[in-house]
């Protein structure tokens, strides 16, 4: 069974004064170790909702989500606190550093959470920041680091936990073009090396990167495309 992620009739609604809002109306999903998947849609599909719940950052009002097997649904927030930082590393748009901090100690922060000695987080952070081509800027601060930089830093500090599924939150948004190709052709390599990608965007050319493209619209799951990969 190589079922990383496994859910089945997710709903999600939101109370707003009087008026219960039905966000994500009954969706199924099952992603297997190692699938490159972004999620689509328009405002309002559902997308991020969806995002949060696999994040375990929110929980689902009914169905069940099982993460490696493990029923994370009915988790308590400390339990569900547990699980982010070892199993999913975030990556945001707005990359959400800590101005005042290293790019070393940005990315060996999940990890104080983990328990790791000080020398482990030095040496895991360092070898997880030449990996994503920042090896000559480890003592930089966000301010220092262009935005490109900032959000390898943000994929380093998202890979250092070696976590089941990397989530990337339109992790491009605040990018110029030339700087998104290179944080997708890195998101490339991480895919390459085995980690499960999980991307939500609007844009259809960062997409375009992902091996199965799952389009949301009105809290449903309206298309589940899966590329044919060339076998070579």
């Amino acid at each position: 069974m190589n079922n990383v992620i496994d859910i089945k009739n997710i709903k999600r609604d939101f109370q707003l004064g009087q008026e219960v809002v039905k966000v994500l109306k009954g969706i199924d999903l099952v992603i297997e170790k190692g699938e490159y998947v972004a999620f689509m849609g328009p405002s309002g599909s559902g997308k991020s909702t969806l995002m949060n719940l696999l994040g375990c950052l929110d929980t689902p009002t009914s169905g069940t989500y099982i993460l490696n097997g493990k029923d994370v649904s009915q988790l308590s927030d400390d339990e569900l606190a547990e699980i982010r930082n070892k199993e999913i590393g975030f990556v945001f748009q707005t990359f959400n550093l800590l101005p005042r901090t290293t790019a070393l100690d940005n990315v060996a922060l999940p990890m104080i959470y983990a328990g790791k000695s000080k020398q482990e987080r030095k040496e895991r952070a360092e070898e997880v920041l030449r990996n994503v081509g920042l090896g000559d800027r480890m003592d930089h601060k966000p301010n220092q680091l262009s935005g490109g930089q900032r959000q390898r830093v943000a994929v380093g500090r998202a890979l250092v936990n070696n976590p089941s599924i990397i989530l990337a939150d339109e992790p491009t948004g605040n990018l110029d073009s030339k700087t998104s190709v290179e944080i997708m052709t890195l998101f490339d390599q991480i895919h390459a090396d085995g980690n499960t990608v999980i991307l939500v965007t609007h844009e259809e050319d960062i997409a375009e990167h992902a091996h199965r493209v799952i389009r949301l619209r009105d809290g449903i799951i309206e298309s589940d495309t899966r590329k044919e990969l060339a076998h070579v």
